[in-house]
């Protein structure tokens, strides 16, 4: 009773397990079915997914990597983890850069643009550049306007080496 429901919820194999039957008494169907449990699937993935690995592993890996004082150990991390030495040389290289510590996930929104002093400089001399200009125009106009004026009078006007008040 027990070793049917058994198999209603495991199959034949959850049968043999529960009863422990001696390998002699197996039968051929239950025996093929821990055949097939034994084989992997053959199928492949339709596109295999590329592997992404945080900062906090690659981490642990490089130190690990260091502590491997024996080329072999370093192989067998490597295998283990399914890595290649490249893999670890770049994450070096990183951790060298400071570019490990940069992997945080970052801040949503728009990003601060960070100015440099030298162009809030630069723009501050341009805006006074274009007010002087403005009002260097304005003066000229404004002499011009004067000349006529004088000339329509006939008031002659002091030319600066004459005698100003210079």
């Amino acid at each position: 009773m027990i070793a049917e429901s058994i198999k209603e919820r495991q199959g034949h194999e959850g049968v043999l397990r529960a009863i422990e039957i001696p390998a002699d008494r197996i039968t051929p169907e239950a025996r093929m079915e821990r055949k097939a449990a034994a084989i992997p699937n053959p199928e492949v993935p339709d596109k295999a997914a590329r592997r992404r690995f945080t900062a906090e592993y690659k981490i642990r890996i490089l130190n690990q990597s260091e502590a491997c004082t024996d080329p072999r150990s370093l192989g067998a991390l490597l295998r283990r983890e399914g890595l290649y030495a490249s893999n670890l040389n770049t994450w070096r290289h990183q951790r060298e850069r400071g570019i490990l510590s940069g992997l945080t996930p970052k801040k949503r929104g728009r990003k601060e643009t960070v100015r440099d002093p030298l162009m809030a400089e630069n723009e501050k001399l341009r805006k006074e550049n274009e007010r002087l200009t403005k009002r260097l125009r304005q003066a000229e106009i404004i002499i011009d306007v004067q000349k006529k004026v004088s000339q329509i009078l006939g008031i002659p006007l002091a030319t600066p080496g004459e005698g100003g008040a210079d």
